[in-house]
């Protein structure tokens, strides 16, 4: 998919509707979007995501991604889901992962 294929098919503030619609490409596309270079360190956050909803069927919580973030990068980096993704876990993170909007969560 490169930015002139139509983007497969997003609710009103942007989500997927179908996570199984996401790519790497995609990402790239839903990223600049957002303003956001993916780094190494975003794509590590990324697919730890991808794979956990690909195993438990439910979008992480926030405090499982920071965890993982700080064992790969050290314990210094806890807050680095937030460095990475500065208008918050749910608004960028979880949309350039191509999860669907989690229910109930703040946009923060």
């Amino acid at each position: 998919m490169d930015a002139t294929n139509k983007l497969p098919p997003r609710d009103d503030e942007g989500y997927l509707l179908d996570p199984g619609e996401w790519g790497d490409e995609l990402a790239v596309i839903l990223a600049r979007q957002e303003g956001i270079d993916l780094s190494e360190a975003h794509w590590d956050a990324i697919r730890f995501m991808r794979d956990y909803y690909q195993e438990h069927q439910v979008i992480p919580d926030v405090r499982f991604v920071a965890r993982h973030l700080a064992a790969r990068f050290g314990t210094a980096s806890r807050n680095m889901i937030f460095e990475l993704f500065p208008y918050g876990y749910v608004k960028q993170a979880c949309k350039i992962a191509g999860m669907r909007r989690p229910r109930g969560w703040s946009t923060g």
